[in-house]
């Protein structure tokens, strides 16, 4: 959240963090560098060591929402943000559970004293193929008590992802309604998603190459001639090909533009007719299951979903609201769909967003599973 203080990253994290905090429990926020040159900063475009852009844009969206000084940040020079050194080693001692959301083991050493450690991957299948080439290479690799992956098939066999050793449960992205209420949309809204082109490099496992966002992406190049509404994409990463989507006929907006706060961020779905999107090639060719907390948000937000299909479809009402789609030809049959029928499928996206996907619920059972 420091680091890459966007919307599209503060999002996740901010709902856990408010659904926790609603549920009655008292929650932090731990964040560390890692490395150099670690923390974006969007008003100059550049990476720095300076943090003080991010824990600025963290101070306020927790404090707007409650939360205010219940954040550590540890910069890449040692130093301490928000609560002190000994105040943060103090509340992970005492904690009854740490969550890991990715930061790949950098808080487990203070975190040893909590009661229980759980590690919930964002990014199934990926995470796993990583493991696994670090245990085959005789690395090690950091180690809680429970598991936990937002892939909905994975450490089953509907997904071909390896597991690395570890029992894998599943916990759906959750989405605090009251973050993203339904408004009217624009008479000219698209079909909008925010996107990473290229968010890191592919990876190989078992003789295979997994890819990215840009591999899935070009199977739907056509989707703007073909759909009855225009499709946009505010898009960002590497090697964006910017003139081809818009020969092709996409309408292109900055993602950093859109989410460079999180009311922008907001006020971006809430414009937009409904989310056409694509997922990364990992997710799709290993069938993870894997679905987007931004898609919920669009849900959440009264905004009918057409999302390519991982997997999520054995686990989430399909077909009215949110649609799974394998191809071009579905997504534009879909999108006919949801615009024919707006006022019912923009009913539809919100019913499946508190009946599935709503945070207290979602991260009370979560909890509820883990004995708290």
């Amino acid at each position: 959240m420091v680091r890459y203080p966007l919307a599209g990253m503060l999002s996740s994290p901010l709902q856990w963090l408010v659904a926790c905090d609603r549920l009655g429990h008292e929650v932090y926020l731990v964040e560390k560098s890692g490395w150099a040159s670690s923390c974006f900063n969007p008003s100059r475009n550049v990476m720095t060591d300076d943090c003080s852009y991010g824990t600025k844009v963290v101070d306020a969206l927790l404090s707007r929402h409650g939360l205010g000084g219940r954040w550590c940040y540890v910069a890449a020079d040692g130093r301490y943000h928000g609560l002190s050194r000994e105040s943060i080693e103090a509340v992970l001692a005492s904690a009854d559970l740490y969550l890991d959301f990715g930061s790949h083991g950098q808080w487990n050493e203070e975190a040893a004293g909590c009661d229980l450690r759980v590690l919930i991957d964002g990014e199934p299948a990926f995470t796993q193929m990583k493991m696994e080439r670090k245990l085959a290479a005789g690395e090690e690799v950091p180690t809680y008590d429970r598991y936990y992956t937002v892939g909905a098939n994975i450490g089953t066999d509907r997904a071909s992802s390896p597991m690395a050793g570890r029992a894998w449960n599943w916990v759906v992205h959750p989405v605090n309604l009251d973050l993203f209420q339904p408004a009217e949309p624009a008479p000219d809204g698209s079909f909008t998603t925010v996107m990473n082109w290229r968010a890191h490099d592919p990876i190989r496992w078992a003789g295979k190459v997994y890819g990215q966002k840009d591999v899935e992406f070009a199977k739907f190049l056509d989707l703007p001639k073909r759909s009855p509404v225009p499709v946009e994409v505010a898009v960002s990463g590497k090697d964006v090909p910017r003139d081809a989507l818009s020969e092709h006929g996409w309408g292109l907006r900055d993602a950093h533009a859109v989410t460079k706060t999180f009311g922008a961020y907001r006020r971006y779905m809430q414009a937009s007719r409904g989310e056409f999107g694509v997922a990364k090639n990992v997710f799709v060719a290993t069938n993870s299951g894997w679905f987007s907390d931004r898609s919920a948000a669009y849900l959440a937000t009264g905004r009918p979903v057409v999302l390519q299909d991982t997997g999520f479809s054995q686990h989430l009402p399909c077909g009215e609201g949110l649609f799974a789609v394998k191809n071009v030809e579905e997504a534009a049959s879909a999108i006919e769909e949801a615009t024919g029928n707006y006022m019912h499928h923009s009913k539809r996206a919100r019913e499946i967003a508190a009946e599935h996907l709503e945070a207290q619920r979602v991260v009370g059972r979560f909890l509820g599973e883990l004995g708290l």
